[in-house]
């Protein structure tokens, strides 16, 4: 165990105030982010950070119209335009014409672009997983909890645990979402 990390403990009954918590949680972040910085630069220059979110958001949702994805990422529809413009470039995404509706187009991603996710996403759980196996059992257990509760309060839904094929984000399933061919 590290040695500030007895020192970081509170003592039993007292409270850790939310500065004391902001801060631990900035830290894993740093740590989550290097990991991402990581397990992106394994692909090369061939995805960008937001690119790659973008890649995510269409893995976990399907076929997704510009403009719900451009909401989903917080990015104006003209950015997220032009970021599509580059992952079609790149052979990672594609349009697809709304057969109800000629003007509406749908983006999905490519089999490239999904073995992009997939190889990009295994190298982060590798990385995460080595950095948990580190930790004691209990801690784990406490990690866990932790993170369950901070997700929740964020409002973010709970991941499945144990799940053999996962989405990029930790949701069961079939990370390519629907088809998009039908």
């Amino acid at each position: 165990m590290p040695e500030n990390a007895a020192a970081a403990e509170p003592p039993d009954g007292i409270d850790v105030d939310v500065d004391a918590v902001t801060g631990a949680v900035l830290t894993a972040s740093r740590l989550l982010v290097a990991i991402s910085a990581r397990s992106l630069a394994a692909v090369g220059d061939r995805v960008t950070l937001p690119q790659f979110r973008m890649l995510v958001v269409l893995s976990v949702r399907g076929p997704t119209r510009l403009v719900t994805l451009a909401e989903a990422l917080g990015v104006a529809p003209s950015t997220a335009m032009r970021m599509v413009d580059r992952l079609i470039a790149a052979g990672l995404a594609e349009r697809q014409a709304n057969p109800g509706n000629r003007r509406e187009t749908s983006l999905y991603l490519t089999d490239a672009g999904l073995r992009t996710v997939r190889e990009v996403t295994d190298r982060r759980r590798a990385e995460i997983a080595g950095v948990v196996a580190r930790l004691e059992p209990a801690r784990r257990a406490d990690l866990v909890a932790a993170l369950h509760a901070f997700n929740e309060a964020g409002g973010e839904p709970l991941a499945p645990t144990g799940a053999a094929d996962t989405h990029p984000l930790g949701w069961g399933g079939d990370p390519a979402g629907p088809s998009p061919r039908g």
